[in-house]
């Protein structure tokens, strides 16, 4: 078990870190001024173009990709990549910066794996390039989308174009100006077998029968990304949008949400040590009673807790990062189940106690912490809720326990 960082892997940290602090943190009350001026939440800020651009030039640029994409990028393993998206994750705008941001990531490793060499031309390049945005899209509000196999989005074959109906929600991204393609998950043949009943395809947004009927909130914050309700009515795509094979959608969903979730979870970290950093600078500068907040033993404990806390995510983090590059995401499903549920925990633990160190600052929008607790509680719904991943877990050790035990004579 080694979890030592490549030579490339401390460059790139340390060239990110400066990137940080001469780009990234200045930027953040440009960025959020510009988006006000555009008068569309969802808009594109002229700020994120100058960052890419320098982030380009430092070569911090699809540093996710654990393969080489075409233009050279890429190629980090997921250990390697691991302290890169924690340092990403303290800011809501450095993982775009860097052409890294969800759900983007996992649509162009879906491309890279599974793309036909004219969907790669077409869509895989650009989104490498950061030329456009993109949405993953599976979740319906009409089924426990928790499992998959309750979809109930239909994809049907009619000639040389599939149709596709059905209503789907948090659609991340899919109302972002520079949106140009998404991936919609849905049945292609409801009576097959269990798995093999679904498929994935490529939509334009504006596909005539696309309809975008509202954004949802997230604990009545109007996110950014946006998280799309969207009526698929008679939508008609060449049946050369098919991602790999009728079928393969649950394959291709494996694929993707095994980076996908320990890439949240990297990030999450980012902003719990973040929030861990504002309660302790707050907790020296209040005084209460006559004492400076630091100085009373519940807020010591707080701050203890929490870098205990952080520090065995961060382990269990970079122990799944690890498995999944020596022994495969399958073996490591696990270790990725646990950090999924464990990293968010302990992220939103860290953010609350450094609300309550703020008072009534904590809930106010003066400070990044209620943004943070309100968009990392999510994610123990996003990529799959707490329940799932600890009935894998569950699961597999049993698994351990029917295997020692020897049948009955």
């Amino acid at each position: 078990m080694d979890f030592e960082y490549s030579d490339r892997c401390k460059e790139l940290r340390e060239r990110l870190l400066s990137f940080m602090d001469e780009y990234i943190d200045p930027n953040e009350s440009v960025y959020e001024e510009q988006l006000a001026e555009l008068g569309n939440p969802h808009g594109h800020p002229p700020i994120m173009e100058e960052l890419k651009e320098r982030a380009r030039e430092q070569g911090l640029w699809n540093m996710f990709l654990p393969h080489e994409a075409p233009d050279g990028t890429g190629g980090l393993s997921n250990l390697d990549y691991a302290p890169l998206a924690e340092i990403m994750g303290r800011s809501h705008i450095a993982s775009e910066a860097t052409n890294c941001a969800a759900p983007d990531t996992g649509n162009m490793e879906v491309l890279t794996l599974f793309g036909s060499p004219e969907q790669k031309d077409r869509w895989l390049l650009p989104l490498l390039e950061g030329e456009i945005r993109s949405a993953f899209i599976m979740t319906e509000p009409e089924v426990a989308s928790s499992d998959a196999t309750n979809i109930q989005l239909r994809i049907e074959r009619d000639g040389d174009e599939y149709v596709l109906n059905g209503r789907k929600w948090w659609s991340s991204g899919a109302m972002r100006d520079r949106c140009k393609i998404m991936i919609v998950m849905g049945k292609t043949d409801p009576e097959g077998p269990l798995f093999r009943q679904q498929s994935q395809i490529l939509v334009e947004p504006d596909t005539p029968g696309v309809k975008i009927l509202r954004n949802l909130r997230v604990f009545g914050y109007v996110d950014q990304e946006s998280h799309a309700e969207i009526l698929f009515e008679d939508v008609r795509v060449p049946v050369s949008n098919l991602i790999a094979n009728e079928g393969d959608g649950f394959l291709i969903a494996q694929a993707r949400l095994g980076p996908g979730r320990i890439h949240h979870c990297m990030r999450t970290l980012g902003a719990a040590e973040r929030a861990l950093e504002l309660m302790c600078e707050r907790a020296v500068s209040r005084v209460t009673f006559g004492q400076p907040l630091s100085e009373r033993a519940n807020i010591q404990d707080w701050i203890a807790e929490s870098r205990i806390e952080i520090n065995m995510a961060r382990l269990l983090t970079l122990n799944a990062a690890w498995l999944m590059d020596t022994v495969g995401n399958k073996h490591a499903r696990t270790e990725i189940a646990a950090i999924k549920v464990a990293a968010p925990t302990v992220a939103l633990k860290v953010i609350d106690r450094a609300i309550q160190v703020h008072g009534g600052g904590g809930v106010s929008d003066d400070f990044p912490l209620a943004s943070m607790y309100a968009h990392l509680r999510t994610l123990r719904f996003a990529d799959g809720p707490d329940e799932v991943h600890k009935r894998t877990i569950a699961r597999q050790e049993l698994r351990k326990l029917k295997e020692e035990v020897p049948a009955p004579a």
